[in-house]
């Protein structure tokens, strides 16, 4: 429901640039808490992990206002949220214009880093899923214990509390 297109004034130029300067650093926190993310993976450390996932979740949200507040913006001036948008807006402000361009490549970037922590954690459930796998079986099997009374994997040995 967008009406024609309105000149953007120069307060509406600034929230641009200033909504566009907030996303840039909420995108730089967010990779960095990605990064983060990485690592803890790699480690297994789940404690940190479910830590990490708030302020995660938190930074997202963030991001998405200001994604949102700009579309708002620009619907008000009477245009799709879009990169043309955009750069039509602050086609005379070529700082604005660099910062645009940094967050359309940091945004790139955590959608990539979000991709491959996905990724990482797909392999950890399939991994803890073999483990658990292993000690289900596992625990369908009693354990067998030889006359010294030190397990054994599979028969020769007489099950604990039998006689």
């Amino acid at each position: 429901m967008n009406h024609a297109p309105v000149l953007p004034t120069p307060a509406d130029q600034q929230r641009l640039a200033l909504l566009i300067e907030a996303e840039a650093i909420q995108l730089r926190e967010f990779i960095a808490l990605l990064e983060r993310e990485e690592s803890l993976l790699v480690a297994g450390d789940i404690d940190a992990l479910l830590a990490l996932t708030q302020d995660k979740n938190e930074r997202y949200r963030r991001l998405q206002r200001l994604s949102d507040d700009r579309a708002l913006l620009l619907g008000r001036l009477g245009r799709t949220p879009s990169d043309a948008a955009i750069r039509e807006i602050c086609a005379k402000l070529p700082r604005v214009l660099a910062r645009w361009e940094e967050v359309i490549e940091l945004a790139g970037k955590a959608r990539d880093r979000n991709d491959l922590n996905g990724k990482l954690i797909v392999e950890r459930m399939a991994h803890n899923q073999a483990a658990l796998s292993v000690l289900l079986t596992a625990a369908d099997q009693p354990p067998l214990y030889d006359a010294e009374g030190h397990s054994r994997p599979i028969g020769g040995g007489r099950m604990l509390g039998s006689a």
